[in-house]
């Protein structure tokens, strides 16, 4: 049994290959799981969380769209542990996901990219797991940490400078939540709300001129707090740019 992810428009494009190193203290939940085909068994460039290209290859291909997770796009970047119960088929410590997509299946939270959905299993047992089609599943919510990189804000590719500006956060370590951004000229205390377009995409008419601050509101176990980036984008920003916001979430 297969399931085929929800197709959406592509906006964002990163091509990176990197890993996910990971430390929690949640407890597991149960669930299930299933995975999708590509042709070289990495994510989706076109999911609903607007990741583009970085979704696809983000934590080597080991991705997942998922369904209660996604939570209106603010589940985008989050990273999990899925462990799968058959003691047959099943390695212990299973995969770690980051969720760059949204899609249903049979009663499950998770589609694993084919890549994330071989490591659930035992050293030869990836086909016999492949035939269930969906597996159950324990999961649980972890750190994100991607090494050497801080948190970069990418320039959506449908932006239109100067009139409209669309951006997406990579790279949020932690187990956190960006629910809001804004936007002020650089050096000035007038900050004005993004628009959450969808997924974890924030958008703006009519952008200030000159360099632009950002600043995140940040969900984590503390509560809500907003951290500004130390960077501006420029002046001259360009459609597909990333820019380094010189910080990293903890």
């Amino acid at each position: 049994m297969r399931f085929t992810i929800e197709k959406h428009i592509v906006f964002l494009g990163l091509v990176v290959l990197f890993p996910l190193i990971c430390t929690s203290q949640s407890t597991f939940k149960s669930s299930r799981a299933t995975y999708y085909d590509s042709p070289d068994d990495y994510g989706n460039p076109r999911g609903a969380c607007g990741f583009g290209e970085y979704g696809r290859t983000v934590n080597y291909g080991n991705v997942a769209g998922v369904s209660r997770l996604y939570r209106n796009g603010t589940g985008c970047g989050a990273c999990y542990q899925v462990t799968c119960t058959n003691p047959r088929y099943c390695s212990y410590d299973g995969v770690n996901i980051v969720v760059t997509d949204y899609g249903q299946g049979d009663r499950t939270d998770f589609i694993l990219s084919s890549r994330a959905y071989t490591k659930l299993a035992k050293p030869n047992m990836a086909l016999e797991l492949f035939a269930l089609g969906v597996v159950d599943v324990e999961y649980r919510r972890i750190s994100c940490k991607f090494s050497g990189y801080n948190l970069m804000f990418k320039v959506n590719e449908n932006s239109r400078y100067p009139q409209y500006l669309a951006i997406i956060i990579l790279y949020a370590e932690g187990q956190n939540d960006i629910t809001a951004v804004e936007l002020s000229q650089e050096n000035d205390d007038e900050w004005k709300p993004m628009r959450k377009a969808f997924g974890a995409v924030f958008d703006f008419s009519n952008p200030p001129e000159g360099s632009i601050s950002l600043r995140f509101q940040v969900k984590g176990s503390a509560g809500n707090t907003w951290v500004q980036s130390n960077n501006a984008i420029p002046s001259y920003w360009k459609p597909g740019a990333a820019y380094d916001s010189n910080i990293q979430l903890t």
